[in-house]
Formats: structure tokens, C-alpha cells, sequence
């Protein structure tokens, strides 16, 4: 079994809704002792103008499965509620879920980068992974001192 962290976030229709529907799905396929992180609303980054707020959470879990399977599960799952499989790099969503960390694994293909290796730069991901789990490490480094590191 291997630690994992996937960051879940969504600004259309019921987020909350999509992440519970996301989490089953994710039980069902191979992840287990899932521990979910509060729900975070925050401001779009990066995103067009008027694009709606989002709702960001983290989740801590196990798993048998590979990191390329783990992927192709995460996007599944995104397809299968509501987010297309084209879809524009900063735009709005039913779900998002993004690998996070996967154990101590460190991979770069262009399918798949592990740690994330934007995670450590982002407080939507940073925060709920905090809430959760703040001595998790990325980059041999705490969740917390990420986190701690964006408010100085």
C-alpha cells in the first residue's frame, strides 16, 4: 500500500455533491482509508474574468495502485462527472483531481509529475492538505512549512 494525497477542487454545479460521488468512486477502484480535509472556498487563480469561486479540498488515502493507474482513475472519474476530456487549462469545472504526492515517488513523464509541481505554490492545495495532514512531506519539505512559506 502507498500514501497518497490528491488535491479536489470545483466551481460548477454541487462541488460537494461531485467530491462525495468522487471519493465513493475512488473507494470502489483501489483507495482506501481515505481521510478527507474540510471544504475551502477560494478565489479563482489564474482563471478568466467573472470565472466563480471554487470549492478546494484535499484528501489523504492508501493505495494498490500505480501512479499511472492511479491517474488514469483520477481523469475517469473527472469524465465521468461532467469534466471533458479536452478541456482548457484554467477553466471552470465539475471536479478537478490532481495527484498530489504518491508516497516518496518522484517522476517526471508528460502524462504524469510527481510531487506536483506546482503544489508547494498553491494555498487552494496547500491549506485543506494542512488541515489534514501538515507534516506530510513534498519536496522533503512539511505541508506546514510550505504553507508558512506563502504568507511570508
Amino acid at each position: 500500500m502507498s500514501k497518497i494525497a490528491v488535491a479536489l477542487g470545483g466551481n460548477v454545479g454541487n462541488t460537494v455533491v461531485f467530491f462525495q460521488k468522487a471519493i465513493e468512486m475512488l473507494s470502489e477502484n483501489g483507495v482506501s482509508n481515505i481521510v478527507l480535509s474540510p471544504f475551502f472556498h477560494t478565489a479563482p487563480v489564474d482563471c478568466p474574468p467573472d470565472t466563480p469561486d471554487f470549492v478546494n479540498a484535499a484528501l489523504i488515502a492508501q493505495t494498490t495502485l500505480t501512479p499511472q493507474e492511479l491517474l488514469k482513475l483520477c481523469q475517469k472519474i473527472e469524465q465521468a462527472l461532467g469534466r471533458p476530456s479536452q478541456h482548457g487549462f484554467h477553466t471552470s469545472r465539475t471536479v478537478d483531481l490532481d495527484i498530489i504526492t504518491y508516497e516518496n515517488v518522484i517522476l517526471n513523464t508528460p502524462e504524469l509529475t510527481l510531487p506536483h509541481p506546482y503544489a508547494t505554490q498553491r494555498q487552494f492545495v496547500l491549506s485543506p492538505l494542512a488541515a489534514i495532514a501538515p507534516d506530510w512531506l513534498i519536496y522533503g519539505r512539511t505541508v506546514q512549512y510550505w504553507l508558512q512559506q506563502l504568507d511570508n
